[in-house]
């Protein structure tokens, strides 16, 4: 039997050159392994790091009263890094799907494919129940009735889009009229019009079909898939030498809040129920599916993911978190890449768990706020809504209030109070994109687990066939021994002396 090792709680065969090099590692003194581990989580611990100071600093330059104009110059880092990632977004999501879907034959594909949908719609559909069953345990709304958007002095936000558009809209974008305009614009409402943004949902469509057709095209096609692959490799290259520059993003955040103070004392019980969605969603619901698919253990496979998990943090965007979680899944986890690099970039665009907890809690919130009684009807609403609508989400900061907009509008309640949630998103956006990622990690993961059990069943089928074959040659051989007269006629001449064989011939 060969033996296995372990990589986060991923069996990888090993070999004599692997046994070699844990021979050597348990050799190293202390220092030595503290400098490799150093070495290895390099980037991890500069990522913490860069949060933890970009924060600390942004406290400092708080108190300093400053302009406008020198925020802008604080936040000038920041808004470098975010444009490098968007930047990078286009190219790794076309290029990573165009190759994974191509590398794929089209039976593993539709199954693959199958699976991934049925997981990313089952785990927002328990999002937004965790969302709406906390809403009206914890009652954030409740006797917040004199909050307005006038005491904070904030401006109201409107929504003259109905339910029947937004989903309009989701299907326009999934067929974009023109492939060049769809990387910077998306369809929306009235018909006709443009909104500027990434339409990711069209891009995502194309690829995977475009992939499929190269791998139909057989040779013709190789030549292309090549070079999609490069394209990959490359881009990811570039996104190992930006990550480095994440501790960027937190200061200038932190100098732009407005009165902290007063958003969350009048706002604390929403933003309490909403982070506590996300721990228990992030914390015990998608470890323990991925434990009930693998039966390994879900926190040695986060424990991989740290930098991507602090890139969301900071960044608010499951989009620019892509790149960096592609590298870590296949580095640090060992998930084949035609998985990761298919499964990830649909995840980001379709997977919402943390936006469909804080965006049923949000619409709750404000139909509390409005002393507005919600029938079952209602709330079966909200869960349908709040699952469908997450789909065509931007993965970008802020994109998950558009969204509430809908669920306001399908079950009739005004959207004018949607500047509360813009008020706080800030703070709520962040563990709701560490939750949106955390649950494309694991899909990709029992995804990966999933495919490894099936190559391992063909595997013991082929070798089953083979030994069947086997047996029947032996068996054909052994009656064309006992029946054919010229091979014993033959044979009998072979056992014989010269002097007979001679006087055979």
């Amino acid at each position: 039997m060969e033996k296995k090792s372990e990589i986060n709680g991923h069996a990888m065969p090993s070999s004599a050159s692997t046994e070699q090099i844990l021979e050597k590692s348990a050799k190293k003194s202390p220092w030595e392994k503290l400098a490799d581990f150093l070495r290895k989580n390099l980037l991890v611990i500069m990522t913490v790091s860069g949060v933890l100071v970009g924060v600390g600093l942004g406290m400092m330059v708080r108190t300093m009263n400053l302009t406008k104009a020198q925020m802008t110059y604080f936040a000038f880092p920041g808004e470098m890094l975010l444009r490098m990632l968007k930047m990078i977004i286009l190219p790794l999501v076309v290029c990573s799907l165009v190759s994974g879907a191509a590398s794929l034959d089209t039976r593993s594909l539709g199954k693959l494919g199958g699976i991934a949908v049925a997981y990313f719609l089952v785990t927002t559909l328990i999002a937004s129940g965790i969302g709406v069953a906390l809403a009206f345990i914890i009652k954030p709304g409740v006797g917040a009735g004199a909050l307005n958007t006038n005491n904070l002095g904030l401006e109201s936000v409107s929504s003259n889009k109905e339910t029947t558009d937004s989903f309009l809209d989701l299907a326009r974008n999934l067929f974009p009229a023109n492939l060049v305009a769809a990387a910077f614009r998306s369809v929306s409402v009235p018909i006709g019009t443009e909104s500027d943004g990434m339409n990711i949902l069209g891009l995502v469509l194309f690829a995977m079909v475009f992939g499929v057709a190269l791998r139909k095209l057989g040779d013709e096609g190789e030549e292309l898939i090549r070079f999609f692959n490069a394209f990959n490799e490359a881009t990811m290259v570039l996104v190992s030498w930006i990550m480095w520059w994440i501790y960027c993003l937190c200061l200038s955040k932190i100098v732009e809040m407005e009165d902290v103070v007063l958003l969350v004392t009048s706002l604390g019980k929403y933003i309490f129920a909403s982070i506590l969605g996300h721990i228990i969603h992030g914390g015990i619901i998608l470890p323990f599916i991925y434990f009930g698919f693998t039966r390994k253990n879900p926190f040695s496979f986060l424990a991989g993911l740290i930098t991507p998990f602090t890139t969301a943090f900071a960044t608010c965007s499951s989009s620019a978190t892509l790149p960096s979680m592609i590298r870590c899944v296949e580095e640090n986890n060992g998930v084949d890449k035609r998985i990761s690099r298919f499964i990830l970039p649909i995840g980001a665009t379709v997977n919402m768990d943390g936006a469909a907890i804080f965006q049923c809690i949000a619409a709750i919130f404000i139909a509390q706020l409005n002393n507005a009684e919600l029938n079952a009807g209602q709330i079966f609403t909200i869960l349908v809504t709040a699952t469908a609508s997450s789909v065509g989400a931007a993965g970008v900061p802020g994109g998950g209030i558009i969204t509430i907009a809908i669920i306001l509008e399908a079950i009739g309640l005004p959207t004018n109070d949607l500047s509360l949630m813009l008020a706080v998103d800030w703070i709520v956006d962040r563990t709701t994109t560490v939750v949106n990622v955390e649950g494309d990690a694991l899909g990709a993961g029992i995804l990966h687990h999933i495919n490894q059990q099936e190559m391992k069943k063909q595997q013991k089928q082929q070798e089953g066939e083979l030994a069947e074959v086997c047996v029947e040659a032996v068996a054909n051989i052994q009656a064309e021994e006992e029946t054919s007269p010229l091979v014993t006629h033959k044979n009998k001449a072979l056992g014989a002396t010269p002097e007979a064989i001679e006087s055979v011939l």
